[in-house]
Protein backbone atom coordinates (compact mmCIF):
# COMPACT_ATOMS: atom_id res chain seq x y z
CA UNK A 1 0.00 0.00 0.00
CA UNK A 2 1.42 3.31 -1.14
CA UNK A 3 0.58 6.61 1.52
CA UNK A 4 0.88 9.89 -0.10
CA UNK A 5 2.39 12.49 2.25
CA UNK A 6 1.09 15.24 3.84
CA UNK A 7 -1.57 15.03 0.87
CA UNK A 8 -4.32 17.23 1.69
CA UNK A 9 -1.47 20.24 2.72
CA UNK A 10 0.01 19.31 -0.73
CA UNK A 11 -2.85 20.10 -2.49
CA UNK A 12 -3.82 23.04 -1.10
CA UNK A 13 -0.52 24.66 -1.13
CA UNK A 14 -0.97 23.46 -4.95
CA UNK A 15 -4.06 25.00 -5.04
CA UNK A 16 -5.62 22.79 -7.72
CA UNK A 17 -8.53 23.46 -9.48
CA UNK A 18 -10.64 21.55 -11.65
CA UNK A 19 -9.43 22.49 -15.60
CA UNK A 20 -5.86 23.47 -13.90
CA UNK A 21 -2.81 21.37 -15.48
CA UNK A 22 -0.30 20.44 -12.86
CA UNK A 23 2.87 18.40 -12.92
CA UNK A 24 4.16 15.74 -10.66
CA UNK A 25 7.80 15.90 -10.62
CA UNK A 26 8.36 12.62 -8.78
CA UNK A 27 5.19 10.52 -9.36
CA UNK A 28 6.17 7.38 -7.83
CA UNK A 29 3.77 4.88 -6.94
CA UNK A 30 1.18 7.66 -8.29
CA UNK A 31 -0.28 8.87 -4.63
CA UNK A 32 -0.09 12.67 -5.76
CA UNK A 33 -0.77 11.98 -8.62
CA UNK A 34 -3.93 10.51 -8.00
CA UNK A 35 -5.35 13.02 -5.63
CA UNK A 36 -4.81 15.84 -8.02
CA UNK A 37 -6.53 14.25 -11.33
CA UNK A 38 -9.61 13.00 -8.88
CA UNK A 39 -10.05 16.31 -8.51
CA UNK A 40 -9.58 17.67 -12.11
CA UNK A 41 -12.68 18.41 -14.62
CA UNK A 42 -10.62 19.11 -17.81
CA UNK A 43 -7.89 19.70 -16.49
CA UNK A 44 -4.33 17.82 -16.53
CA UNK A 45 -1.72 16.04 -14.83
CA UNK A 46 2.11 15.33 -16.16
CA UNK A 47 3.09 12.58 -14.24
CA UNK A 48 7.11 12.61 -14.59
CA UNK A 49 9.61 9.92 -12.66
CA UNK A 50 12.99 8.79 -13.58
CA UNK A 51 12.34 5.07 -12.46
CA UNK A 52 10.10 3.48 -15.23
CA UNK A 53 9.30 0.42 -13.01
CA UNK A 54 7.05 3.20 -10.67
CA UNK A 55 6.08 4.58 -13.40
CA UNK A 56 4.45 1.34 -15.07
CA UNK A 57 2.85 0.62 -11.46
CA UNK A 58 1.54 4.36 -10.61
CA UNK A 59 0.23 3.51 -14.32
CA UNK A 60 -1.73 0.85 -13.45
CA UNK A 61 -2.47 2.85 -9.56
CA UNK A 62 -4.21 5.83 -11.40
CA UNK A 63 -6.18 3.61 -14.05
CA UNK A 64 -9.45 4.78 -12.79
CA UNK A 65 -7.93 8.60 -13.96
CA UNK A 66 -6.40 7.91 -16.99
CA UNK A 67 -8.02 10.40 -19.05
CA UNK A 68 -6.42 13.04 -17.06
CA UNK A 69 -2.68 11.72 -16.53
CA UNK A 70 0.66 11.71 -18.94
CA UNK A 71 3.11 9.84 -18.17
CA UNK A 72 6.69 10.66 -18.81
CA UNK A 73 10.03 9.12 -18.07
CA UNK A 74 12.58 11.23 -17.22
CA UNK A 75 14.62 13.23 -14.58
CA UNK A 76 14.25 17.17 -13.52
CA UNK A 77 16.13 18.46 -16.18
CA UNK A 78 14.01 17.00 -18.57
CA UNK A 79 10.60 18.34 -17.08
CA UNK A 80 10.32 21.11 -19.72
CA UNK A 81 9.99 18.31 -22.54
CA UNK A 82 7.35 16.42 -20.60
CA UNK A 83 5.02 19.70 -20.55
CA UNK A 84 6.35 20.56 -23.94
CA UNK A 85 5.50 16.44 -25.31
CA UNK A 86 1.83 17.53 -23.33
CA UNK A 87 1.18 20.07 -25.63
CA UNK A 88 1.96 22.99 -23.33
CA UNK A 89 4.21 25.44 -22.90
CA UNK A 90 2.89 26.92 -19.01
CA UNK A 91 1.68 24.85 -16.49
CA UNK A 92 -0.41 26.08 -13.37
CA UNK A 93 1.79 23.57 -10.64
CA UNK A 94 4.47 21.67 -9.77
CA UNK A 95 4.98 18.95 -6.58
CA UNK A 96 8.14 17.27 -5.74
CA UNK A 97 8.26 14.70 -3.40
CA UNK A 98 11.68 14.16 -3.01
CA UNK A 99 11.79 10.89 -0.55
CA UNK A 100 12.15 7.53 -1.94
CA UNK A 101 8.98 4.86 -2.48
CA UNK A 102 7.94 2.70 -0.20
CA UNK A 103 8.16 0.07 -3.51
CA UNK A 104 11.76 1.04 -4.28
CA UNK A 105 12.77 0.46 0.00
CA UNK A 106 11.37 -2.89 0.17
CA UNK A 107 12.14 -4.97 -3.46
CA UNK A 108 15.52 -6.28 -2.74
CA UNK A 109 16.45 -6.47 -5.99
CA UNK A 110 16.67 -2.37 -6.43
CA UNK A 111 19.27 -2.41 -3.51
CA UNK A 112 18.37 0.64 -1.38
CA UNK A 113 17.81 -0.99 1.85
CA UNK A 114 19.50 -3.95 3.89
CA UNK A 115 16.06 -5.20 5.68
CA UNK A 116 16.62 -7.85 2.76
CA UNK A 117 19.67 -9.10 0.81
CA UNK A 118 20.20 -7.65 -2.56
CA UNK A 119 22.44 -6.76 -5.30
CA UNK A 120 23.84 -3.27 -3.96
CA UNK A 121 22.64 -1.07 -6.99
CA UNK A 122 20.37 1.92 -5.82
CA UNK A 123 19.47 3.40 -8.78
CA UNK A 124 16.58 5.52 -9.15
CA UNK A 125 16.81 4.55 -13.02
CA UNK A 126 18.04 1.08 -13.07
CA UNK A 127 18.52 1.33 -16.88
CA UNK A 128 21.64 3.87 -16.63
CA UNK A 129 24.31 5.32 -13.94
CA UNK A 130 26.99 3.99 -12.07
CA UNK A 131 25.52 1.21 -9.52
CA UNK A 132 26.30 1.79 -5.33
CA UNK A 133 28.35 -1.22 -6.17
CA UNK A 134 30.58 0.65 -8.70
CA UNK A 135 30.77 3.11 -6.15
CA UNK A 136 31.98 1.50 -3.30
CA UNK A 137 34.68 -0.62 -5.30
CA UNK A 138 35.98 1.79 -7.25
CA UNK A 139 36.09 4.82 -5.65
CA UNK A 140 39.27 5.76 -3.19
CA UNK A 141 38.90 5.94 0.61
CA UNK A 142 39.11 9.83 1.18
CA UNK A 143 36.53 10.43 -1.62
CA UNK A 144 34.13 7.51 -0.23
CA UNK A 145 34.35 8.37 3.25
CA UNK A 146 33.79 12.59 2.34
CA UNK A 147 30.39 10.76 0.57
CA UNK A 148 29.57 9.20 3.73
CA UNK A 149 29.93 12.58 6.13
CA UNK A 150 28.57 14.85 4.02
CA UNK A 151 25.43 13.58 2.59
CA UNK A 152 24.93 10.68 5.06
CA UNK A 153 26.28 13.02 8.49
CA UNK A 154 27.62 10.27 9.39
CA UNK A 155 29.98 11.00 11.91
CA UNK A 156 32.18 7.66 11.83
CA UNK A 157 32.60 8.01 7.88
CA UNK A 158 36.04 7.35 7.58
CA UNK A 159 35.95 4.15 9.87
CA UNK A 160 33.23 3.36 7.57
CA UNK A 161 35.43 4.01 4.63
CA UNK A 162 38.32 2.32 5.45
CA UNK A 163 36.23 -0.77 6.79
CA UNK A 164 34.81 -0.99 3.31
CA UNK A 165 38.01 -0.14 1.33
CA UNK A 166 39.70 -3.35 3.17
CA UNK A 167 37.26 -6.04 2.80
CA UNK A 168 35.85 -4.68 -0.88
CA UNK A 169 34.57 -6.37 -3.57
CA UNK A 170 31.44 -5.86 -1.78
CA UNK A 171 28.46 -6.88 -3.79
CA UNK A 172 25.77 -7.35 -1.99
CA UNK A 173 23.23 -4.99 0.43
CA UNK A 174 23.91 -7.51 3.66
CA UNK A 175 27.35 -7.51 2.92
CA UNK A 176 27.87 -4.26 3.39
CA UNK A 177 25.44 -3.45 6.14
CA UNK A 178 27.55 -6.22 7.95
CA UNK A 179 30.70 -4.08 7.48
CA UNK A 180 29.42 -1.11 8.64
CA UNK A 181 28.05 -2.53 12.15
CA UNK A 182 31.75 -4.43 12.64
CA UNK A 183 33.13 -0.77 11.90
CA UNK A 184 30.62 1.07 14.35
CA UNK A 185 28.65 -1.29 16.54
CA UNK A 186 25.48 -0.11 17.50
CA UNK A 187 24.82 2.75 19.89
CA UNK A 188 21.39 3.45 19.73
CA UNK A 189 17.61 2.12 17.49
CA UNK A 190 19.07 3.42 14.27
CA UNK A 191 21.00 0.76 12.65
CA UNK A 192 24.87 1.76 12.28
CA UNK A 193 24.27 1.27 8.01
CA UNK A 194 21.40 3.41 7.69
CA UNK A 195 23.55 6.70 7.38
CA UNK A 196 25.89 4.85 4.67
CA UNK A 197 23.46 3.52 2.76
CA UNK A 198 21.27 7.11 2.52
CA UNK A 199 24.33 8.77 1.28
CA UNK A 200 25.75 6.31 -1.31
CA UNK A 201 21.94 6.50 -2.53
CA UNK A 202 21.92 10.10 -2.72
CA UNK A 203 25.55 10.06 -4.27
CA UNK A 204 24.64 6.84 -6.99
CA UNK A 205 21.24 9.34 -8.04
CA UNK A 206 23.16 12.63 -7.48
CA UNK A 207 20.14 13.93 -5.37
CA UNK A 208 21.01 16.77 -4.98
CA UNK A 209 22.49 17.84 -7.84
CA UNK A 210 18.81 17.24 -9.04
CA UNK A 211 17.05 18.40 -6.62
CA UNK A 212 18.98 21.79 -7.76
CA UNK A 213 17.70 21.03 -11.18
CA UNK A 214 14.74 21.20 -10.04
CA UNK A 215 14.60 24.28 -8.50
CA UNK A 216 15.75 26.05 -11.42
CA UNK A 217 13.69 24.43 -14.11
CA UNK A 218 10.09 24.32 -12.86
CA UNK A 219 9.71 28.28 -12.12
CA UNK A 220 10.47 28.81 -15.09
CA UNK A 221 7.16 26.39 -16.23
CA UNK A 222 4.84 28.12 -14.50
CA UNK A 223 2.41 30.72 -15.20
CA UNK A 224 1.56 33.59 -13.21
CA UNK A 225 0.32 32.43 -9.80
CA UNK A 226 1.64 28.60 -10.30
CA UNK A 227 3.24 27.35 -7.62
CA UNK A 228 5.80 24.98 -7.01
CA UNK A 229 5.57 22.87 -3.74
CA UNK A 230 8.08 20.74 -2.31
CA UNK A 231 7.96 17.91 0.08
CA UNK A 232 11.86 17.21 1.46
CA UNK A 233 13.30 14.87 3.74
CA UNK A 234 16.77 15.93 5.08
CA UNK A 235 17.79 18.92 5.94
CA UNK A 236 20.48 19.32 3.18
CA UNK A 237 17.72 19.20 0.68
CA UNK A 238 15.09 21.47 2.71
CA UNK A 239 17.92 24.18 3.20
CA UNK A 240 18.02 24.27 -0.79
CA UNK A 241 14.78 24.92 -1.07
CA UNK A 242 14.26 27.59 1.58
CA UNK A 243 16.83 29.32 0.07
CA UNK A 244 16.21 29.09 -4.03
CA UNK A 245 12.85 30.01 -2.73
CA UNK A 246 14.04 33.38 -1.05
CA UNK A 247 16.45 33.68 -3.58
CA UNK A 248 13.06 33.96 -5.87
CA UNK A 249 11.43 36.23 -3.42
CA UNK A 250 14.19 38.80 -3.29
CA UNK A 251 14.37 38.72 -6.99
CA UNK A 252 10.62 39.60 -7.12
CA UNK A 253 9.57 36.55 -9.12
CA UNK A 254 7.57 35.86 -6.49
CA UNK A 255 6.18 34.94 -2.57
CA UNK A 256 6.68 32.62 -0.18
CA UNK A 257 3.74 30.47 0.39
CA UNK A 258 5.03 28.92 3.96
CA UNK A 259 6.98 30.99 6.49
CA UNK A 260 8.62 27.64 8.14
CA UNK A 261 8.24 24.59 6.50
CA UNK A 262 4.43 22.81 7.27
CA UNK A 263 5.24 19.02 8.84
CA UNK A 264 3.28 16.34 9.45
CA UNK A 265 0.44 15.90 11.81
CA UNK A 266 1.23 13.37 14.70
CA UNK A 267 -2.33 11.34 13.40
CA UNK A 268 -0.25 10.98 9.94
CA UNK A 269 2.93 9.71 10.88
CA UNK A 270 1.41 7.47 13.86
CA UNK A 271 -0.09 5.39 10.63
CA UNK A 272 2.73 6.59 7.91
CA UNK A 273 5.96 6.42 9.64
CA UNK A 274 7.75 7.13 6.10
CA UNK A 275 6.09 10.99 6.65
CA UNK A 276 8.13 11.62 10.24
CA UNK A 277 10.94 13.34 8.81
CA UNK A 278 8.93 15.46 5.71
CA UNK A 279 9.02 19.41 5.45
CA UNK A 280 6.90 20.86 2.95
CA UNK A 281 7.03 24.11 1.43
CA UNK A 282 5.45 26.14 -1.34
CA UNK A 283 6.02 29.33 -3.38
CA UNK A 284 3.86 31.35 -5.80
CA UNK A 285 5.69 32.78 -9.13
CA UNK A 286 4.61 36.13 -10.19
Amino acid sequence: MHLAVMPEESLALLNVRPEGVYLDATVGLGGHTGLIARRLTTGLVIANDRDPESLEMARRNTEPWADRIRFHHGTFQTLPDAVREAGLQKIDGVLADLGVSRYQLTTPDRGFSFAADGPLDMRMDPTTGMTAADLVNFTDEKTLADIIFNLGGERRARRVARAIVRVRPIRSTARLADVVLRAVPRTGHLHPATKTFMALRMAVNDELGELDRLLETAPALLQSRGRLVVIAFSSGEDRRVKNRFRELAGQGLGSILTKHPLQPTEEEVSHNPASRSAKLRGFEWN
